[in-house]
Formats: C-alpha cells, sequence, structure tokens
C-alpha cells in the first residue's frame, strides 16, 4: 500500500460515505424500530467488506478507468473534496449522493488539468442518476400493491413478523450494494490508481466506513427513516427491497447509482401510493434541491482547488 496523500483522500472519503450512507441500508429499520442505530453499524460493516470484494469489480472499473485517466492530484484533490462536500451535508441532515460528488469532483479536477474526459461513460452515469430513484419510486408502489393483495387477509401479527425478517433482509441487499456501489465509487481513483488493491481497500475502506458510520451517521438515518413519511414494517419493506433491487441491477450494469435517492425515491412512491397527505414534500424539495447543487457544487469546488495547486506548484 502507497502510504501518500491519494491513500489519505481514500479513507476520508471512506470515512464520510459511512457518516451518510447507513442511512441508505439501515434507516427504515431504524425508523421501524426494528434495530438500534448501533446495531446496524455493526451489520453495515461486514456487509460493506463483501459487498465491494465479490461485487464491485464493475464499478470500479467504469469510475477508475473509464471517466478520466487518474493521476495523483486529480485522485487526492477530488476525493477530499468530496468527502467534505458529503461531511457537510451529513451535518446539515441532507442526504447527499456521493456518486455525485465523487464523480464530479473526478471530472473537475480533469477538466482543470485539461486531461481528456470520456462524454459518453458520463452521459451514461449522468442518465442512470435520473432513472434509477424514479425507478425505485415505481417499484415500491408495485412491491407494496402486491403486498397488499398477497398479504391482507391474512392475520395481522403474522404478517409483522414475516415482514420485520425480510426488511432485515433487504436492509441487508443494501448494505452489500454499499461496498458493491458506493464504495466502489469511492475507491476506485485510489484502487485504479495503483495507491492500493483491492483487498485493502475492502479492509481499510470498511474500517473507515465502519468509523464514519459510528461517529456521525445518526442524523442522517433517522431523517431518512422517519423524515419523508411515516412507516411501518409493511411499507419500509416495500421502499426497503425496491431500493435495494433496483441498486443491485444497475451495480450488475457497472453504473455508479446513489442508494441514498434510490431509497429516498422508494419511500417516497410508498408515501404517494398511501396518500399525498403522508408525504413532507418540502423535505422532499430540499433533498431535490441538494440532487441539483451536489454535482455542480463538486465539480466547481474541484476544478478550482485543482486549478490553485496546479498553479502553486507550477
Amino acid at each position: 500500500m502507497d502510504f501518500s496523500l491519494p491513500l489519505l483522500a481514500a479513507f476520508a472519503i471512506a470515512f464520510a460515505i459511512g457518516s451518510n450512507d447507513t442511512s441508505n441500508s439501515f434507516g427504515i429499520c431504524v425508523g421501524c424500530g426494528l434495530l438500534t442505530i448501533r446495531r446496524a453499524i455493526y451489520l453495515l460493516f461486514i456487509l460493506v467488506f463483501f459487498g465491494l470484494l465479490l461485487g464491485g469489480s464493475k464499478v470500479l472499473h467504469t469510475v477508475g478507468g473509464e471517466i478520466v485517466e487518474p493521476d495523483e492530484v486529480i485522485v487526492s484533490i477530488s476525493l477530499l473534496v468530496s468527502s467534505a462536500a458529503i461531511v457537510a451535508a451529513n451535518y446539515l441532515r441532507t442526504p447527499v449522493s456521493s456518486h455525485q460528488a465523487i464523480v464530479m469532483s473526478l471530472i473537475g479536477s480533469a477538466f482543470a488539468l485539461g486531461k481528456e474526459i470520456e462524454i459518453s461513460t458520463v452521459i451514461k452515469i449522468v442518465l442512470s442518476w435520473i432513472i434509477s430513484p424514479f425507478g425505485a419510486l415505481v417499484s415500491a408502489i408495485a412491491i407494496y400493491w402486491l403486498m397488499e393483495k398477497s398479504l391482507s387477509k391474512r392475520p395481522l401479527l403474522q404478517v409483522e413478523r414475516v415482514l420485520r425478517i425480510l426488511l432485515i433482509i433487504g436492509a441487508s441487499i443494501i448494505g452489500f450494494n454499499t461496498g458493491a456501489n458506493e464504495l466502489a465509487t469511492a475507491l476506485a481513483p485510489a484502487i485504479w490508481f495503483g495507491t492500493m488493491n483491492l483487498l485493502e481497500g475492502a479492509i481499510f475502506g470498511s474500517a473507515m466506513l465502519f468509523l464514519g458510520a459510528w461517529l456521525v451517521s445518526v442524523r442522517v438515518a433517522e431523517v431518512v427513516g422517519k423524515g419523508i413519511t411515516a412507516l411501518d414494517p409493511f411499507s419500509g419493506f416495500a421502499a426497503q427491497f425496491a431500493a435495494g433491487i433496483t441498486v443491485l441491477v444497475f451495480t450488475f450494469l457497472g453504473m455508479p447509482v446513489s442508494t441514498t435517492y434510490c431509497t429516498v425515491g422508494a419511500i417516497t412512491g410508498v408515501g404517494l401510493y398511501k396518500g399525498l397527505s403522508g408525504v413532507k414534500f418540502a423535505f422532499i424539495k430540499r433533498i431535490v434541491a441538494s440532487w441539483m447543487l451536489t454535482p455542480a457544487t463538486a465539480f466547481i469546488a474541484s476544478f478550482a482547488t485543482t486549478t490553485l495547486v496546479h498553479q502553486l506548484i507550477l
């Protein structure tokens, strides 16, 4: 392992993802009262490790090898800028897409240095960002409808017991995706640049993500689980499973999509199906604003920082 600035930047982004993305995996379970946030974090650590190690190769290739050709300056600045953006958003209790911050920081830094950017790959990624939350929304409504039709006639206590188990399974799918997609996106520039290998990334990335989750994540986990609409195990499972399947599909395609926005989209879908009055649209507007501002801010900050550093070096 090369102990350098790119490595420190990779640790910083892993910490930042832990501070924000525990909400994606277990925010609904926390909101439903199935798990405490601390137990959720322990589960997440294990799932993320195996997610990156076993399922992260395609996303690693897309982000690390197809957007820009990473070098020490691009990797260091882009990861430091994006990690700062994620931690700041978490402090403000706003779920933010780590993918948007990382990808647009990479592009901003490469653009400042006049490096070649693979536009076709960038277009595919942006389209994935747009399609995935709406796909999760529609999927959540479909799953909730199917569950209503198939489970409504069964005893309520029996249904709730089954759903509690299924909720943990759904959360585990997203936890695995956090490693295979979120952490793979974050560490792709450093791994592709040669700062660390895949196993080292899985070990140290999971450890830093665990630390970020333990110290900071409770703020966003409670917002996602409780801030959009009221959740019970029935509606929570529909949202959780829809988000997990959506991210899993895009992970297999090698596209870095946001589990944050897929989870938010799925929860919103369930809320809309249950009735408009139960959805807190003011909070959704805040998330949509973040969805637009995050990539723009990350690009500008990374471009400006890289330009300044490049001028100082010269």
